[in-house]
């Protein structure tokens, strides 16, 4: 044996270590599911006239809905619980003993139902405000009662007017059942309200 002479030691090749490395990254991203955050499905109103003209609203037909920084809810300035919410914004909007203190309902042509002329309450407004300390939970909690408000009188609607259930309404019973029970909610800027009356 000869001295001095150094075994070479043999280098790994790791040329393909990083194509595996990719398609192993490729791999976890087709694979794994990832979870979106769910938000209100609403179809927003078309922008306002570049003439920004302001439109008087009666009292009547406005129903101020605050949730405080306590999350507690109130309706025209009385405190209810969140559970009556849906029953306020029904008899609000339907108004149907035609009292004054609640949506004014307005005589509209509607040309799908062959002229017929509705009592609509063309010119409500729902008007949701929050405190800046409403937690989003009570705020999403009463934006859910005010939109199946709206969800069972348009369902009560289309039975009524088109003998169907809502969701099998046409294009054109659509924008007529749209017309006969807008939906109008306006939601204002989180402020600080403070704690209930």
């Amino acid at each position: 044996m000869a001295k001095g002479k150094k075994r070479e030691v043999e280098e790994v090749n790791a040329s393909s270590t990083a194509d595996i490395a990719f398609l192993l990254l490729v791999f976890f991203l087709v694979t794994t599911s990832m979870s979106t955050d769910l938000g209100l499905v609403r179809r927003l109103p078309p922008p306002a006239p570049k003439e920004n003209t302001k439109t008087e609203i009666k009292e009547r037909n406005m129903l101020v809905v605050l949730v405080n920084s306590k999350n507690q809810l109130m309706v025209r300035e009385e405190a209810i619980p969140v559970s009556e919410l849906k029953e306020k914004v029904k008899q609000f909007v339907s108004n149907p003993a035609n009292d004054g203190n609640l949506a004014e309902k307005l005589p509209v042509k509607i040309d799908y139902l062959g002229g017929q002329v509705v009592l609509v309450p063309k010119n409500h407004v729902v008007s949701l405000q929050n405190d800046r300390g409403t937690s989003f939970e009570a705020y999403m909690e009463v934006q859910n009662e005010i939109v199946a408000a709206y969800n069972e009188m348009r369902e009560e609607c289309a039975q009524k007017y088109f003998k169907k259930k809502f969701s099998e309404l046409s294009e054109e019973e659509l924008e007529a059942a749209k017309k006969i029970l807008p939906m109008n909610i306006s939601e204002a800027e989180p402020k600080d309200y403070g704690g209930a009356k």
